[in-house]
């Protein structure tokens, strides 16, 4: 069975671990064999004007999923995308999962209470280990 994960991230600090973890899924068959990364970046700018048009994007490609990974960059407890995501991942009843890239790096408040598995390193072991 494949698990689709949305990833959601800060894509001004954070858009080339996204990049890095679908490289790893693409190329590892023992860690993410059984997993499908569906990136939360668009087509639209994020700077856009046509803000209801990025988020019927986005929505439609996290209807298509079983599970949410935030990953949390130094700034990702600031983006209001990342907090509009977590919202609407908990309007579709998505699982929740983390993963720190830095150990330090400050999580979103509206992840708390999420009951959110929480990867403590940017690892393929690790960010599999709260996937599956």
């Amino acid at each position: 069975m494949t698990i689709n994960v949305f990833i959601s991230y800060d894509y001004t600090s954070d858009k080339e671990y996204a990049s890095l973890l679908k490289a790893w899924a693409e190329n590892d068959a023992e860690h993410f064999k059984n997993i499908n990364f569906i990136d939360g970046s668009s087509d639209f700018s994020r700077e856009s004007t046509k803000v209801n048009a990025f988020k019927n994007s986005i929505s439609r490609r996290m209807n298509a999923c079983d599970k949410i990974l935030v990953l949390v960059g130094k700034e990702t407890y600031k983006s209001d995308w990342c907090k509009w995501e977590i919202k609407k991942a908990e309007e579709l009843e998505l699982d929740f999962a983390a993963v720190n890239i830095e150990h330090a790096n400050a999580s979103p408040i509206s992840l708390y209470g999420k009951g959110v598995k929480r990867a403590r390193s940017f690892t393929e072991a690790a960010i599999e280990s709260v996937l599956t």
